[in-house]
């Protein structure tokens, strides 16, 4: 039988510093994704759930499929955790004055208190990422960031 070749943890070879931008942000995103499903899960809140209601809290009465855009989800995501988050008592639904078709989204205050809670988490895990950076190092990041999510699609 052949030698099995080990995979290399985070940080190492190709997952490490030798590794391609795309595929180490998509790295970075899976670990910090993974970190706030943990420090979320009592709460009983996921992390789309959570990007859901930080939308709905910071722009008011947007439509489904602007919250989609928002957040970074589909559309039938979005209508899930919409139907979920509305069942359990943390966002309410109003028709849309001009287009009754349309729903325009708030979040009630069971729906505030969960999110305040939620969001002095992810502050925390946060803090962790900023650890050691400069406040310019991190406007910097900010800045990259920034700059990678508003290139134009070639």
């Amino acid at each position: 039988m052949g030698k099995r070749r080990t995979v290399p943890a985070p940080g190492e070879g190709k997952r490490g510093e030798d590794g391609h931008l795309g595929y180490l942000l998509r790295q970075a995103n899976g670990a910090f994704r993974a970190r706030m499903e943990r420090a979320l899960a009592d709460l009983g809140i996921t992390q789309p759930q959570f990007a859901v209601l930080t939308m709905v809290a910071a722009y008011p009465g947007l439509s489904g499929a602007d919250l989609a855009r928002l957040s970074v989800l589909t559309p039938q995501t979005v209508s899930v955790i919409v139907a979920n988050l509305k069942r359990s008592g943390v966002l309410a639904g109003t028709p849309h004055p001009d287009h009754g078709r349309i729903l325009r989204l708030t979040l009630t205050p069971a729906g505030q208190a969960i999110l305040k809670d939620c969001k002095a988490r992810v502050r925390k895990l946060e803090e962790g990422l900023a650890a050691g950076l400069s406040a310019e190092e991190g406007r910097a990041i900010r800045r990259w960031l920034v700059a990678i999510a508003t290139a134009s699609v070639e």
